[in-house]
Parts: C-alpha cells; sequence; structure tokens
C-alpha cells in the first residue's frame, strides 16, 4: 500500500513513477494507493494510467470524503500535529481494510511522533524521509543559530526513537549525506539513499517547441528568460524577494531580463505577487509575465528548456527540490539558495551559483553576475552526470528492491 494524502509539488509524480514501474514490469504482487479525493480529481492522468494497464492487481483507494473533511490544515503547528495523528490513524484504518502486507509512507515526515511513540501497525511500514536537518553542520555554507542547534538535537531525539520501532522496516532519504548518520542510530532498520526522480522526454521539443512557447508568451528579443517555477504558497519560493532584487539592479541590466513566474498560485498570492510586479515595473525596464495554472509534465520541460536561467531562491528550504534536477536534465544553470542541502548539491555538482536567497541583494549580485558573465556559471558534463543518476525508473527501482 502507497499513502499520500498531499497533492501539490511532487506527490502525484512520485506516485506516478511507481505505478509505472509496477505495470511496465505486470509485477504479481498488487498495489493499492490510497490517497485524498481530491487526488482523483487533480491528478486525473495518474488514475487514468492505472485504468491504460488493465491490471486488476493496481487500484487507486480514495478516503472517504468524510474522512478528507475531518482533517485539520496545516496552518499552525499544533493543527499540524493533530492532523499528523489523523493521517497515521488513517494509515492504519485502510492498512487494515485492504489487509496490506507492507505500507510505503510517501511522506514520512508526517508520522514521525507516533511511530516515535511506538504506536502499532497493521503490518510493516517503510518511508520516504524528505526532511532531516541534524546534520547540515556537515555542509561548507551552513551557518548555525541558537534555534537550528535545538531544533536540530530535538529532530535527533525524535529519529533515534523512531527508528527503534519493530515494524519500520527501510527509511529511504533523498539525502545522500544523511545516510551514514542514520545508519549509526539504529541497526534493524535499513537507511537507503533514493534518487529524487526526475523523467524527462526526449522528444519534448518535437512536441512543444520552446521556440513557439516564446512567440506564444510574447517574450522580447534579446532578453535573458529566468524561470521561476512552482507551487507559489507563502513566502517559501522567494518570489518577492526576488521581485525586490529586480527592482535593486540598475535598469540597463533590468532591461535585459524576462522572469516568468510559472505555476500553481492561490488567488489572495497571485493578487500580492501581481501587485509586487507592478511596483517593479513602475521603476524598472523589466518584462515579467505570469502563468497561474496547473502545468502539463510536456509544458513543464518546454519551459525549462526555453529558459536561460532556473530560479531557485528558497527561503531557508529543508531537503532536495526536484527543479535541480529539471534544470541539470535540461542543461540550464541554476540561481539557488546556498542552504542546507539544496546548497551543497549546487556546489558539489556545479549546478550554478548559490546565494543567501532570504537578502534580496545577494539576489541581485547572483543575477548581475548571470547578465554580465554567464559562461563561466555551472558544469554541463556534471549537471548531465546529476541528472542521470536521478531518473525515475532508478528510484523506482530502489523502492522495489527494498520493500
Amino acid at each position: 500500500m502507497l499513502f499520500d494524502l498531499s497533492i501539490l509539488g511532487h506527490h502525484a509524480a512520485y506516485i506516478k513513477y511507481l505505478i509505472q514501474y509496477w505495470g511496465d514490469r505486470q509485477l504479481a504482487d498488487r498495489l493499492d494507493v490510497v490517497v485524498s479525493p481530491m487526488f482523483l480529481e487533480k491528478h486525473a492522468d495518474v488514475v487514468e494510467l492505472v485504468n491504460e494497464y488493465n491490471q486488476n492487481n493496481i487500484q487507486v483507494v480514495a478516503i472517504a470524503a468524510a474522512e478528507d473533511a475531518a482533517l485539520k490544515s496545516r496552518n499552525s503547528k499544533l493543527k499540524r500535529t493533530w492532523r499528523n495523528f489523523q493521517e497515521w490513524q488513517l494509515l492504519c484504518r485502510y492498512a487494515k481494510f485492504l489487509n496490506a502486507s507492507e505500507c510505503l509512507i510517501m511522506y514520512l515526515d508526517t508520522c514521525q511522533i507516533p511511530l516515535a511513540l511506538g504506536f502499532k501497525s497493521p503490518c510493516k511500514v517503510s518511508g520516504i524521509y524528505f526532511k532531516p536537518t541534524f546534520h547540515y553542520s556537515d555542509f561548507s555554507s551552513y551557518v548555525p543559530s541558537r534555534k537550528s542547534f535545538l531544533q536540530q538535537y530535538r529532530e535527533k531525539t525524535v529519529i533515534a526513537r523512531m527508528l527503534k520501532h519493530p515494524q519500520l522496516k527501510t527509511l529511504f532519504c533523498l539525502d545522500p549525506f544523511v545516510i551514514k548518520h542514520l545508519a549509526r542510530l539504529n541497526s534493524h532498520v535499513a537507511a537507503v539513499h533514493l534518487p529524487d526522480p526526475v523523467q524527462v522526454d526526449r522528444h519534448v521539443s518535437e512536441i512543444i517547441q520552446p521556440e513557439l512557447l516564446k512567440t506564444k508568451l510574447s517574450i522580447d528579443a534579446n532578453r535573458q528568460i529566468f524561470l521561476l517555477f512552482g507551487s507559489f504558497e507563502a513566502e517559501r519560493k522567494g518570489v518577492y524577494q526576488t521581485l525586490e532584487a529586480i527592482s535593486q539592479l540598475p535598469s540597463n541590466l533590468s532591461g535585459q531580463i524576462c522572469l516568468l513566474i510559472v505555476g500553481n498560485a492561490y488567488p489572495p498570492e497571485q493578487a500580492a505577487i501581481q501587485s509586487q510586479i507592478k511596483r517593479v515595473q513602475q521603476s524598472q525596464p523589466v518584462q515579467i509575465l505570469t502563468q497561474f495554472e496547473y502545468i502539463s509534465e510536456d509544458t513543464v520541460q518546454a519551459y525549462f528548456q526555453l529558459a536561460d536561467v532556473i530560479l531557485a531562491p528558497y527561503q531557508r528550504h529543508i531537503g532536495m527540490s526536484g527543479i535541480l534536477l529539471l534544470a541539470a536534465a535540461a542543461q540550464k544553470p541554476v540561481l539557488s539558495s546556498n542552504y542546507g542541502l539544496m546548497g551543497e548539491m549546487v556546489k558539489r555538482y556545479q549546478l550554478g551559483l548559490g546565494v543567501d536567497s532570504t537578502i534580496p541583494s545577494e539576489i541581485a549580485q547572483g543575477l548581475t553576475q548571470f547578465l554580465t558573465d554567464a559562461a563561466t556559471l555551472g558544469d554541463r558534463i556534471s549537471m548531465k552526470q546529476f541528472a542521470e543518476q536521478n531518473t525515475a525508473e532508478e528510484y523506482a527501482k530502489v523502492i522495489f528492491q527494498h520493500v
């Protein structure tokens, strides 16, 4: 049983790749995918994929609407904690109902506390651990604060207790640098590095040609295209800091920029972003275009091929980001946060330039470097190697080898 009640970001793709691997190889066991009711609506392509395989041993199961409605929001620490216990109860309920022999928790971070407290499951469990931070002091650019020190101590304590759970089998993690630390904390749980999957269709340029997309978007000639892609909830992705950085540039440089802001955003966030865009454009000759909508995988690839530089100015982001992989697969350099795992990956694989993205003037300096000396930023061979290590097939293969 795969269990994942989230619908935004990478979640649908992670499930899709596992279904593809299972269906292509016609594996004999049964695969149940437990999701929220909204998943069926937002990601009908994944549900249709199951139908296309026409195998009666794969099914997508949505929790009941009443169960979904009862889940707390995640807009406060107390509500997030309460919701985590609710999700654990649903996981156990559906594992028992479906007679699962093993459950893969697609976002294990939400189940840390129940597992650390020793809550029992109807079956063995494994999971993907997305946000370890207790080892960040290993990274060269990391500057700890008193608050982060306490957070890392607390996290390590919870993880150590969780790893003692007798039903926990395998802990997957996208962060290759934390595996040795996890291995030291336990004896019976396998700690396995998991590729962060990117699936690139080599024929997409024949379907959606970047030049046609450029014409469709009415991008001005002779501008460098900077792509900021993702789900723009709150300030996590750094869109406001990027806009502030552009406002600090001299006009001769901002006039060379076309900023593409592409992805999902709720109406209040859209309005806030558009308001800041308007202020920036009153003083700068920058071109800024927005596409606030769901973007299909084929079109996502076209945007990355179209761009000259990929922006990833996340605000103290914990964990990995698929943006780095999409950029590497498209052979495009990134202007990224230098914090944590993202910063370390950018540095080690020479993916572009890392800056302190919480400071707009640092982003502005990074933009200036790309506009004046782009040829020296990023190593295309290293980018290619990075992307090849993180294919969708390898991701699914690693998971099914260990569950």
